[in-house]
């Protein structure tokens, strides 16, 4: 069985988990860069990460937020997913809360942190679940664009038994110049998933958490499946 990574992946992440009899390609779909962003006064605010690359930028741009819970404007963050929970410790802060998707965050916000005044560091293709919900409950939120996403749409010649999708921005790069029909589809996460159905009605075998081991661990329980 040959599979299609839509993201550059460690080789011996995969065959670790997977074994070495399947056969891999990855390929890039979207890349990002950075942007240059004036600093600014994150007094008072909470901060939201729903991408390890908008932690990355946020740091690049050499904001510094305040993790002093003693302190009266120390800033609160929260997170989307434990990749970009891991990223922001790599960089020595902790989160506030951490959620599977921006859904699920927008929802824990609304019920419990109404008063706050949040500024969402991400990338140009942001979904737009926060900033659509939280000003409809007159929720303080504003969007910092600190990343760009630029969709790669490459035309794939090779017919691949299964397609492995990492966002919703990759799946419409891919979708673009490629069918997503005759292949085994798996999705890290059911918000990448919600952007597959609309390219197609086979069946999505969804991890359901947004890691790599998760995902991986997915592959290999319908690989199983398969073989008995």
């Amino acid at each position: 069985m040959n599979i299609l990574f839509t993201k550059n992946i460690d080789s011996s992440s995969i065959s670790e988990k997977l074994g070495n009899d399947i056969l891999v390609d990855c390929i890039e779909v979207i890349k990002t860069k950075s942007l240059s962003v004036n600093r600014f006064d994150l007094k008072n605010h909470s901060l939201i990460f729903t991408s390890s690359n908008g932690v990355k930028s946020f740091f690049e741009n050499r904001f510094q937020p305040n993790e002093d819970f003693t302190a009266k404007n120390y800033n609160k963050i929260y997170c989307v997913g434990e990749k970009t929970k891991r990223e922001i410790r790599k960089n020595g802060f902790g989160t506030f809360k951490v959620l599977k998707n921006a859904e699920t965050l927008s929802q824990f916000i609304t019920e419990n942190c109404a008063h706050e005044q949040f500024i969402h560091f991400c990338g140009n293709l942001a979904l737009d679940v926060l900033d659509k919900k939280l000003p409809l409950q007159n929720i303080s939120y504003k969007k910092v664009t600190v990343y760009e996403t630029e969709a790669l749409n490459p035309v794939i010649h090779e017919k691949y038994h299964a397609i492995v999708f990492f966002s919703p921005s990759g799946v419409r790069s891919f979708a673009k110049n490629n069918s997503l029909e005759n292949a085994i589809l798996f999705s890290i996460g059911e918000t990448t998933s919600k952007e597959v159905r609309k390219h197609t009605k086979s069946e999505i075998f969804t991890s359901p958490e947004n890691t790599l081991l998760n995902i991986l661990s997915v592959i290999k329980n319908r690989l199983e499946n398969d073989i008995s």
